[in-house]
């Protein structure tokens, strides 16, 4: 899923120089994951989150130059909790968890016996690490079609390492398990702690997990390719703490939506060669130089600030007040933006409620009746008769 035209040149060094340049000379390039992928997907219009994801910019030291750190990323008991409940669901060879993934998508097979197979998937770098991925992959569902389904021939891949290419570059992706079934499909698996409260978790939650998860399945597809036999399951499972107990408890998640808007906007982002090209020369984000001067290499991109971004980027505090500033409706919301439409600023949108907006905007005339049935609405609820 390459940014380039079919016809185009793969990545040029030019373009990874002028990338590095970006960073800054001294700043390694941070990797991209899920969960920024899937916040890039959720947000395709905001040219300065895709350029700096891009380019590997570090955005939490960036904001902190900014001098708007944002309070960003799970705490540190968060954490510890969460890798104490995924260490006891993978626990005895991940008998519990494949015992969870065969109740709820075992689709009627063999169950997990105690031989299932947990390949070891270590190996130098993150490009040997997805190699020998591919390689568990192709083999165990080799294996499970040589056995045939009904032989119950599990495999759980503990952490594998998975490359989806965005942007022209590979991202290297790390799921919590991937599950082969016997009859050869795989299965995504993510394991949270936020608590699935009588067989429901929160749905906000489960949202995010779900588009997290959409983006591993795409990372899979890719694999999956070039096996005939090997099939992604578009449902991955859900696993969480059962109440507010330490117990798992799972629930499996349809992620065809998700994975079908996450590949359409990341089809859709801006290429990053685009956005550099468009920056002038000597323009860097590295959060060694001046704050003033950060903040006019940040200013030079364009961004799709919406209130959303709070819980997803960690430049929002600093778009949030530049977009405050700037009087946009977009600090209000997507959907205030959406219902607006040509009035982007605050400014205009009250001066059309007061009947001095454009006449013939559609738009202003609906809220200047909006504004005259609330002052009719308010007077007849003053009136003491």
């Amino acid at each position: 899923m390459s940014s380039y035209p079919p016809s185009g040149p793969p990545p040029t060094t030019t373009l990874r120089q002028r990338l590095a340049d970006l960073r800054g000379p001294a700043v390694p390039p941070r990797p991209l994951d899920a969960r920024a992928l899937a916040a890039l997907a959720a947000n395709p219009g905001c040219g300065r989150r895709a350029l700096l994801d891009g380019a590997g910019v570090d955005k939490t030291a960036l904001a902190s130059a900014l001098g708007s750190p944002a309070p960003f990323g799970q705490s540190q008991f968060a954490i510890v909790r969460g890798n104490s409940f995924e260490a006891k669901v993978k626990g005895d060879g991940g008998a519990e968890l494949l015992r969870l993934v065969y109740e709820h998508l075992g689709a009627g097979g063999e169950p997990p016996g105690p031989g299932a197979r947990v390949p070891d998937l270590t190996a130098a770098g993150p490009e040997g690490r997805a190699a020998r991925t591919a390689l568990a992959l192709r083999e165990a569902t080799a294996a499970g079609d040589a056995a045939g389904p009904a032989a119950g021939t599990w495999t759980l891949l503990d952490h594998p390492m998975l490359a989806l290419e965005v942007a022209g570059s590979p991202a290297y992706l790390e799921p919590d398990a991937v599950v082969v079934h016997p009859d050869g499909r795989w299965t995504v698996v993510e394991i949270k702690s936020f608590p699935m409260i009588d067989g429901a978790a929160d749905a906000a939650k489960v949202g995010a997990a779900a588009r997290q998860a959409a983006v591993y399945v795409l990372a899979l597809e890719k694999t999956a390719e070039k096996l005939a036999s090997a099939v992604v399951g578009h449902t991955v499972l859900l696993v969480c703490p059962k109440d507010f107990s330490n117990l798992p408890a799972a629930a499996p998640v349809d992620i065809r939506r998700e994975r079908a808007v996450t590949r359409r906007q990341l089809e859709r982002l801006t290429r990053v060669e685009e956005l550099a090209a468009a920056l002038p020369e000597g323009l860097s984000f590295d959060p060694a130089r001046p704050a003033e001067e950060l903040t006019e290499a940040v200013a030079a991109v364009t961004a799709a600030y919406a209130p959303e971004c709070l819980a997803a980027c960690e430049l929002a505090f600093h778009c949030r007040e530049r977009a405050r500033a700037a009087d946009a409706v977009t600090a209000l919301g997507r959907s205030v933006r959406g219902e607006l439409g040509a009035l982007t600023t605050v400014e205009e949108a009250l001066a059309a409620a007061a009947g001095s907006g454009r006449p013939d905007d559609p738009t202003a005339a609906s809220l200047h009746h909006a504004a005259r049935l609330r002052a009719e609405a308010l007077e007849a609820a003053a009136c003491p008769c």
